[in-house]
């Protein structure tokens, strides 16, 4: 039989630098089917996580990217009209709970929360997910899992989960590495030499001391993996951590000269 879900494995194992125990905690949360909830700042390796424990576990990961215009049809399903008639088709969560794949919900809150009800009878004892226009009760597949994300950084009333949606999850808080193990992430990711690879992390948590204080969010490692990609490409390093680092997280002025300052006697 032809593999439905084979556009969605991961054929190379990604590369993930463990911070503590939560690749086994993780593994343990599937092997009970325990849906999971990934919270972190922006670029801390929430998505590539999931990636690697999707890899690691052998099982393909179906990824939706989420929003506010999302409705529940995008998550389901919906027929489609063609010359022959209409023709159902299988929405990104129920192509995963049909097929035992892991589904990913990427930036949870960011659907409204009248999407993300569609979720609650798959999260608990019933493994379910009701197919209304279908008139389909649809039983997860044993292999299923479903996975979410979201950055409490950015949680406001209107953006928030339910307590009756958070609590049907097991959960991980992530933050940045600390910066012996950054420092190896972006060796590994970039290439850079292991000196070169701490200035820019020096830089990135002098932009993380300002959280709160004029910025919403700090320097991530996805910014720095960014940055030596510049540098990798002969961009000179001042020059690419101004491009990479700073520009893309602040247009206040004061902000950029600071931070900017801090990245000339870095790598004086």
């Amino acid at each position: 039989m032809p593999d439905t879900l084979a556009a969605w494995r991961i054929a190379e194992e990604p590369h993930y630098q463990p911070q503590a125990d939560e690749v086994a905690l993780f593994q343990a949360a599937y092997a009970a089917r325990l849906p999971v909830m990934v919270k972190g700042p922006t670029g801390c390796g929430k998505s590539r996580f999931v990636e690697y424990m999707a890899w690691k576990l052998g099982r393909p990961l179906v990824t939706v990217a989420c929003n506010e215009d999302m409705s529940a049809a995008d998550l389901v399903g919906r027929f489609l009209l063609e010359p022959t008639g209409t023709r159902w088709q299988d929405g990104p969560l129920t192509l995963a709970a049909r097929h035992g794949a892991i589904c990913y919900l990427d930036e949870v809150v960011e659907a409204r929360q009248d999407t993300t009800v569609v979720i609650h009878a798959l999260t608990d004892h019933r493994r379910q997910l009701p197919i209304d226009k279908k008139g389909e009760l649809l039983r997860a597949h044993p292999d299923f899992q479903l996975v979410i994300s979201y950055n409490p950084g950015y949680q406001s009333l209107m953006k928030d989960l339910k307590p009756s949606t958070r609590q049907r999850f097991t959960a991980f808080d992530f933050d940045y590495p600390e910066p012996g193990l950054e420092a190896q992430v972006l060796v590994r990711e970039t290439g850079l030499a292991a000196e070169l690879a701490a200035q820019l992390i020096q830089v990135a948590q002098a932009a993380r001391r300002l959280k709160g204080h004029g910025l919403a969010e700090g320097i991530s490692t996805r910014l720095m993996v960014n940055a030596g990609a510049l540098i990798r490409e002969g961009v000179a390093p001042q020059q690419a951590c101004r491009m990479a680092m700073v520009r893309p997280i602040t247009d206040d002025a004061d902000i950029r000269e600071s931070l900017d300052h801090a990245i000339s006697a870095v790598l004086a």
